[in-house]
């Protein structure tokens, strides 16, 4: 992106970007990215030093110190009970220390992320929002990579589409928010070029493993019990319902608009995913 007179990433090095949720999937390129242009960071995490936890707020001003934009990552998402409040509450402790360029990964079509979009911009802030839905990601680094080693995806989707995003593609978004005054007060939505249904991820994984991976269809109840048995939270059956409606079932220009290019495809991804290993099952 052309810079312009009034562009941060200009002696960028005096910038201290904190990235909460560092070490996951978008934080984690994210940090990568502005350290490979020379730009600090902090990693925001239970792990990091200072510390950061969002049911921990007496540790914020800790991890604040010294910074002045943030890459802010809710965990486990934006939609559940209480995540706008603790934004907001973020937002104004970050805006007090210093911190006052946020930029915020939100979810496409959840009204309660919306919440959370107006409580962190209540702040002053100078804010922008980021919003994407499914991860190309959440199949190899994230709760269906078990279940796409196993060769069967169950999910209570039916027969829903999805323009499936890259975490690269939302980093390299993000990224460019943090360092261009340009994007402050915008809010951009992200996608893939192309919609999917669930089964024909399935395909595509197949194609690139080599063996047999099954899209199956399965009923709410039964996904809740699934998610009970392995202690995972109910409010991701919910998100399901809400998110696979049919909302988000367009493809939207945002990685386009931002960095001048097309978003990567799902295949792509699933082929260079493939070449790492990661799918591979081993007797």
């Amino acid at each position: 992106m052309t810079q312009t007179k009034n562009n941060p990433t200009q002696g960028s090095a005096q910038h201290t970007t904190l990235v909460i949720g560092g070490t996951g999937k978008t934080g984690r390129r994210v940090a990568e990215k502005l350290t490979a242009q020379g730009r600090p960071v902090r990693v925001g995490s239970r792990s990091g030093a200072p510390a950061f936890d969002w049911n921990e707020p007496a540790g914020w001003p800790a991890a604040l110190e010294g910074v002045d934009r943030v890459y802010v990552t809710y965990y486990p998402d934006l939609g559940f009970p209480g995540a706008a409040e603790q934004i907001g509450a973020f937002a104004e402790v970050a805006v007090a220390a210093g911190a006052r360029r946020l930029v915020l990964l939100s979810g496409r079509g959840e009204e309660a992320a919306q919440r959370a979009e107006d409580a962190l911009k209540a702040s002053g802030a100078d804010w922008t929002v980021v919003r994407a839905s499914w991860f190309n990601q959440n199949f190899d680094e994230s709760f269906f990579l078990e279940p796409v080693l196993a060769g069967e995806i169950a999910l209570p989707t039916a027969d829903a589409v999805e323009p499936f995003v890259d975490a690269d593609d939302i980093a390299d978004v993000v990224v460019a928010a943090l360092g261009d005054d340009r994007h402050i007060g915008r809010t951009y939505e992200l996608s893939g070029p192309r919609l999917l249904g669930f089964s024909d991820v399935a395909a595509e994984l197949s194609k690139v493993t080599g063996r047999e991976i099954a899209y199956v269809p399965v009923s709410d109840e039964d996904y809740r019990a699934v998610l009970r048995e392995n202690g995972l939270p109910e409010e991701f059956a919910d998100l399901f319902a809400l998110i696979l409606d049919g909302r988000n079932a367009h493809v939207v220009d945002g990685v386009q608009e931002v960095l001048g290019r097309p978003p990567r495809d799902f295949a792509d991804f699933a082929r260079e995913a493939a070449a790492t290993g990661v799918w591979d099952v081993r007797s």
